[in-house]
């Protein structure tokens, strides 16, 4: 029997009173963590005129977009949240995975209940504790290097399970709402390499896609079986030598939602290792950057892959949150990063280009295509010293966690953040709202306070 009757299985018979106290914390978390990076992100490249565009995808009114409020059908709401919250690089992550897991599944999730009606927030929990567990521990039984965007695919598959759950799919039209998904899996990693806003559209697909595979489902649509496994499955196709039955054995056992970690910094995931380090580096021996001569970092080869690019000073912001070379210098400069470090005046800044041109990026392979620690860092200072730091546990991983005032304090800035900002009082109600999720009778409540 191929694997994906086993995550179809998992998904149709879990419920609330399953999870440990954990994972329902954790689901809580990344629950508010992603609605403040989604709010945020309507400020992004082309929010609007993807907005508008949706208008004319079909008519519907029953799910709305985050910040901004416009109410759309279902599949448009959920494309463009979750464009809205990876479009700004401060999403959650699994890093076994490599995948931003709760892109996908909390907009999917959230335009499906706003949809049904009456869906309170243990059945939220639900949805976004098993969405993760299915789309991280695909990502995790990958063997391989990132060949298609992953996040963007085992999102699709997490979104699903998340929708699934919600509309009280059969494990058998869990299934086959797995296989259509499947059937309109998408997502090029030529997106990345050229930081081209279609990265971030590309979870905007798959939420979309999510929410087509469970309405087709429910309305008896089947299709293909064996679609992990099978010929022309995901696992040979999508993730060669992938083997999804080690982490099946791992379902109802492992609660991936526990091991997502947070970023604290507004740029790709595989930059925040070197940006660690490099304010470890100045915390420890007070240099400035004036008296820098080079950096070196040496990092896994997927890190290289992911951001290595050379820094320009006319970058797009995709790029520039994806170039550590940039982003190093201009932690080393401020001794911090955020959103405005990601404007056409900071990329032109001479002496920050002059810095970033004199940051490399060497690999060190451990036999892990998917790793994105450990990283060292070494700076050699203009009179001669050396000083090196290795950072093994990256800031806002399970391991060096992001604290609850922080992890607050991010929320409420991205809240700010938005295209039609969410005032003060309208933040606390959210943050009260989700710190008792589980007494809930309607999570709409919640999209209230985020929605225009």
């Amino acid at each position: 029997m191929d694997s994906i009757a086993a995550f179809a299985q998992h998904v149709a018979d879990r419920r609330f009173d399953d999870f440990p106290l954990a994972a329902v914390a954790a689901a809580k978390t990344f629950v508010l963590d992603t609605l403040g990076v989604g709010i945020a992100g309507s400020c992004g490249p082309r929010t609007a005129e993807l907005i508008a565009a949706q208008r004319r995808s079909g008519a519907g009114t029953c799910a709305r977009v985050w910040s901004t409020g416009e109410r759309l059908a279902a599949p448009a709401a959920a494309l463009c949240n979750a464009y809205q919250v990876h479009n700004s690089e401060f999403d959650c992550v699994h890093e076994a995975a490599v995948a931003h897991v709760m892109s996908v599944v909390l907009p999917v999730a959230l335009a499906g209940a706003e949809r049904a009606g009456g869906v309170d927030g243990r059945r939220l929990i639900e949805a976004v504790v098993l969405g993760v567990d299915v789309a991280a521990s695909l990502g995790v039984a990958a063997r391989s290097g990132l060949r298609f965007f992953r996040p963007a695919t085992v999102g699709a598959f997490g979104a699903t399970a998340a929708l699934a759950k919600l509309e009280g799919l059969s494990q058998q039209q869990t299934e086959h709402a797995f296989s259509i998904a499947y059937g309109q899996l998408s997502g090029t990693m030529q997106a990345h390499t050229e930081g081209s806003m279609l990265l971030a559209l590309q979870m905007g697909f798959s939420a979309r896609n999510a929410i087509v595979a469970v309405d087709l489902a429910a309305a008896g649509i089947e299709g293909p079986h064996e679609i992990l496994e099978g010929r022309f499955g995901y696992f040979k196709l999508f993730e060669p030598a992938g083997d999804p039955a080690a982490v099946v054995r791992e379902l109802g056992r492992t609660w991936r939602i526990t091991e997502v970690s947070h970023k604290p910094f507004p740029s790709g995931r595989a930059t925040h290792g070197i940006v660690d380090a490099c304010l470890e580096l100045k915390a420890l021996h007070g240099f400035h950057a004036g008296e820098i001569d080079s950096v070196v970092a040496e990092v896994p080869p997927l890190v290289q892959h992911l951001v290595g690019r050379a820094p320009r000073p006319d970058m797009e912001i995709n790029y520039a949150r994806l170039c550590a070379a940039y982003v190093a210098a201009r932690a080393l400069r401020r001794g911090n990063l955020g959103a405005d470090d990601f404007t056409s005046v900071a990329y032109a800044d001479p002496e920050t280009q002059d810095l970033a041109r004199r940051v490399s990026i060497r690999t060190a392979d451990l036999g892990d295509p998917n790793a994105l620690a450990p990283v060292t860092v070494e700076i050699t200072l203009r009179d001669g010293r050396r000083v090196a730091q290795r950072v093994d546990a990256v800031s806002g991983s399970p391991a060096k966690p992001m604290t609850r005032d922080a992890h607050l304090k991010k929320f409420r800035d991205n809240a700010m953040a938005g295209r039609r900002p969410v005032a003060p009082v309208r933040a606390e109600r959210a943050i009260a709202l989700v710190d008792r999720l589980e007494e809930l009778p309607d999570v709409a409540e919640l999209v209230d306070c985020i929605a225009g």
